[in-house]
This record gives C-alpha cells, sequence and structure tokens, in this order.
C-alpha cells in the first residue's frame, strides 16, 4: 500500500539510480554526484587492462576451477550471511567442488595487515568498519589488484553488456584510488540525521528545518527526558566526524570538502568548518550527555530505540544493523541538517548520498582471478537482488532490487533524495585517501565536542595534522575536482 506522498519502491529504485540507469554525465542524481572517489583523475583516464578476444564469457578470467578462494567480511551492519548464503554460494554453483574458507570479523585490520605483510593475503576483503585498513597504504605497496578487467569483463545477466555498463557510475569515479581501479563500492548509502517518524507522529512534533527550530526541539524534549542528539564515543566517532563535515558543506558548499580532500592550506580553519564545530559542540553542551562518550554505536542505537535520542548521524545501513531490536512504536526517517546560518550556500533538504562498503581483491593472494570472479557473481542481478533481501540495502547493481520489499528508513531516504534533487553533498573522500588524517580527526572531534578544546582548536589541530600530510613526500597525494 502507498500512503499519500509516498513513492513506489519502483520509483525509489528509480531515484537512486537501480533502474535503467544511463552510464553517462546527467543520467541520475547519484551520476550527478559521483566524485573523483577513492582516487584523482576521471575513470576514462584509468589505464585498461583488455581481457583476451578468446575470453570464455562464462569465465572470462581464466579461474582454475579447483583452485581455493579465501573470503574475508566484515560483520558490521550487514552481518555476513550474504557473503556465505548468497555470494559465496554462486560461486560454489559456478565451479562445484571448490573450497572457499569463510572469514568473518570486525576487526579487518588486526586480523590482516600481518597477514598481508606475511605474504598471506585472503583472496577477497571486504574493508569496512572502524578497523579498516588504508586503501592507499595498500595501494603504494602493491597489494590491491587492478579492477579494470572486472569492469570490462562480460556481466553475468547478460555477456554482450560490460559489467561497467550494469552499476551506477558513482562505482567507477570511486573505485580509483591513485589513478587506477583498485576498489568496488557495493552500496548506495544515505547519510544524514535518523530519527523516530512514529515518536514525532504521536507527539506532534514538525521535523526542525532551521537551527532555530531544532535548537528548540531540543528544549522540548529535554523537559520530557529526551536528548536531542548523540553519538557514539566508541566505535563510532566518525559519524559525528561526518556530521560535522556535511553541515560544513551545507553552510559553505562542496568545495569545503573539496578543498579539505585536495590538502588546500586553510581549508579546516575556513568559516564553514569552524561554524560547523561550533553549532555541534553548542548542541553537544546543552542537550547532549557525555556519558554516550562511554558507548559504543550499538548500546547508543539502543538508546535511541528506546526514545532516549531524537537524532542520530548515521547512514541508511543502520535501519538492517538494529532490525532484531526495532520495537513496535518505531519506524526510521531521514532528516536533513537543519539550515544553520540562514545563508546557506546548499538549501534545507541537501543531504549526502553516496556509494560505499568497500571490497578489494588482493594482488598477492593465492587466487586473484577467483576474487575477479567473486566480485563479478556479486555484481550480477541475482547476487545484488539477494544481498537486498539478506540486508534490506539496496546495491550499485542497475534494476537489481525490483520487487524487493523495502524499509520504511529506505523509503524515506529516497523521499528526501528526490527533494534534494541536484543538491547532494558530495562524500568526503580523505578518509580512504589520507587514513591518518581520518583516524585523527577521529579522535578529535570526541575531543572538541567533549569541550576539552575550543572549536577554533578542534580545527587547528586538524590543519596541522593535513599541514604534516601535505608535506609528507612518503605519503601519495591525490586531488580531486567534484
Amino acid at each position: 500500500m502507498t500512503h499519500p506522498g509516498e513513492i513506489t519502491r519502483r520509483q525509489l529504485l528509480r531515484r537512486i539510480g537501480m533502474t535503467a540507469l544511463a552510464a553517462g554525465p546527467g543520467a541520475g542524481v547519484l551520476s550527478a554526484c559521483a566524485t573523483a572517489g577513492t582516487g584523482g583523475g576521471e575513470p576514462a583516464a584509468t589505464p585498461s587492462t583488455s581481457l583476451p578476444a578468446s575470453a570464455d564469457p562464462r569465465n572470462p578470467f581464466g579461474v582454475d576451477a579447483k583452485k581455493a578462494l579465501e573470503v574475508v567480511i566484515f560483520s558490521g551492519a550487514y552481518g555476513d550471511a550474504y557473503a556465505k548464503e548468497v555470494h559465496e554460494a554462486l560461486y560454489k554453483q559456478a565451479f562445484p567442488g571448490v573450497t572457499v574458507t569463510h572469514t568473518a570479523t570486525q576487526e579487518i585490520g588486526t586480523l590482516l595487515r600481518p597477514r598481508l605483510v606475511g605474504g598471506d593475503a585472503p583472496d577477497v576483503i571486504n574493508n569496512s568498519g572502524p578497523k579498516s585498513m588504508d586503501l592507499a597504504a595498500l595501494a603504494a605497496e602493491g597489494h590491491l589488484a587492478d579492477l579494470t578487467p572486472l569492469f570490462d569483463a562480460p556481466s553475468v545477466d547478460d555477456p554482450a553488456k560490460k559489467v561497467r555498463d550494469t552499476v551506477t557510475p558513482a562505482v567507477l569515479a570511486n573505485a580509483l584510488v591513485t589513478g587506477k581501479n583498485l576498489v568496488l563500492n557495493y552500496t548506495v548509502s544515505h547519510r544524514a540525521l535518523w530519527y523516530n517518524a512514529k515518536l514525532f507522529a504521536a507527539k506532534g512534533w514538525k521535523v526542525p528545518a532551521t537551527w532555530q527550530e531544532f535548537t528548540a526541539l531540543g528544549e522540548t524534549a529535554k523537559k520530557e527526558g529526551i536528548l536531542l542528539f548523540a553519538y557514539p564515543g566508541q566505535k563510532g566517532p566518525y559519524y559525528q566526524l561526518w556530521n560535522v563535515l556535511y553541515t560544513a558543506a551545507k553552510i559553505g558548499g562542496n568545495q569545503v570538502i573539496l578543498d579539505i580532500d585536495n590538502l588546500v592550506d586553510n581549508a579546516w580553519t575556513a568559516e564553514p568548518m569552524q561554524r560547523a564545530v561550533t553549532v555541534w559542540v553548542d548542541v553537544q553542551t546543552k542537550y547532549g550527555d557525555k556519558a554516550y562518550f562511554g558507548l559504543d554505536h550499538t548500546q547508543t542505537q539502543i538508546k535511541q530505540l528506546q526514545n532516549k535520542v531524537l537524532f542520530y548521524p548515521v547512514g541508511s545501513w543502520i535501519e538492517n544493523e538494529m532490525v532484531k531490536d526495532i520495537p513496535d512504536d518505531f519506524e526510521y526517517a531521514i532528516a536533513p541538517i537543519p539550515e544553520v546560518t540562514g545563508a546557506d550556500k546548499m538549501p534545507y533538504g541537501a543531504i549526502q548520498v553516496g556509494v560505499g562498503e568497500n571490497f578489494v581483491v588482493a594482488a598477492k593472494g593465492e587466487n586473484p582471478q577467483g576474487g575477479l570472479e567473486y566480485l563479478r557473481i556479486m555484481l550480477s542481478k541475482e547476487g545484488a537482488r539477494r544481498f537486498t533481501e539478506k540486508t534490506k540495502n539496496v546495491t550499485v547493481v542497475n534494476g537489481a532490487a525490483e520487487g524487493v520489499d523495502l524499509p520504511a528508513g529506505l523509503l524515506s531516504a529516497a523521499r528526501a533524495q528526490d527533494k534534494a534533487g541536484q543538491n547532494i553533498i558530495t562524500e568526503a573522500r580523505f578518509e580512504g585517501w589520507y587514513k591518518e588524517l581520518f583516524d585523527y580527526g577521529t579522535e578529535q572531534i570526541n575531543v572538541v565536542m567533549a569541550g576539552r578544546i575550543t572549536p577554533a582548536e578542534f580545527c587547528a589541530r586538524m590543519q596541522k595534522k593535513a599541514d604534516d600530510v601535505k608535506k609528507d613526500d612518503a605519503i601519495t597525494k591525490q586531488t580531486r575536482s567534484q
């Protein structure tokens, strides 16, 4: 049943680029917001590794059917059942009798760094979560296989189409690390403020469009013992770092993010960044609770499900992550960042939309051909559709989620994206480009939000760290123009 003002599932999939999305400029919102992703330059400039003309479209990489495959999955919001029960099962179906070793962990970097250094790399790595590895460093050390053959390979569903023609263009833009196709981002995500639509309906509260409305709601909620806002101080403070960055982009436009990614002088101390940090520190001081600095993401999210927190800064994976705990009186919905200054460069309704959840193939693994084939299977319509059925999150594969029963939160995100139109906040890339800088920001956001330093000091510290990265000749520099 579609309620008045709601969009249908088919409209949702069209909005987020999943149905018959053309692979060219202006093809849809995601193509419009596709950036240089995890590397510099444009996708067209990436050196191409052509497949042999005689390649079998059913086995374009020449996989040895008897050679074992090892897959390591980050078991976070999406769990790991999709890998075991869908993608690995499909791989075994393609190569009967093959052995697939599966490992799930929340400590990707801790588990795999020693193995990579020791020459014992698994074939497929889902490099995600708070302990993810530095992609630029892995690329510099030659650990990441070139995915150009994957994108140039015939798709599983239609050998007449290349894989690159079956996915949203943002995949290709975000595949780049130092100008090479090294990363597959598999999911579409929306990052903003998430809240309980049923609570707001029951209270007769309006989602705030201005900062004055936002703080006024904070006063109202405080009287009822509810926090206006919270984020996890443990295993998730980067949620708030993202939130501050995207608030700064809301104030000053996407150039704020581009300057930070490009290590432009004084990018972190620019007025939009200082203003964004200041307003969120003020919210934490007046309407937050320092006890949340000791909680991890799951504990904080449970607090929100108990209606102890109104707004939580996270992405659209939240709904599936908490699916087993969502009570009947809770319905996830997305809220854009309110107008901060009254003269923000991006209008109210602008949200961040991007691709994420990255997968890589180990160049020095035992079976890189099998790794490429595993990703090709992931990018089949069956592999993508069944992932969506398992996780209730949409993938980057065009049309793969048709007919899947999608939850209320994702429909809410689609409506928000539809209203945003071309006003999409670009995704910050320095997380993948300069992990040392991102990790430092993740530490410092807790320091400033707790009031141990001022917003100006936070920005100064981040600028100094960015300057250090810029001066370090051992760190490969990357740039983006959009």
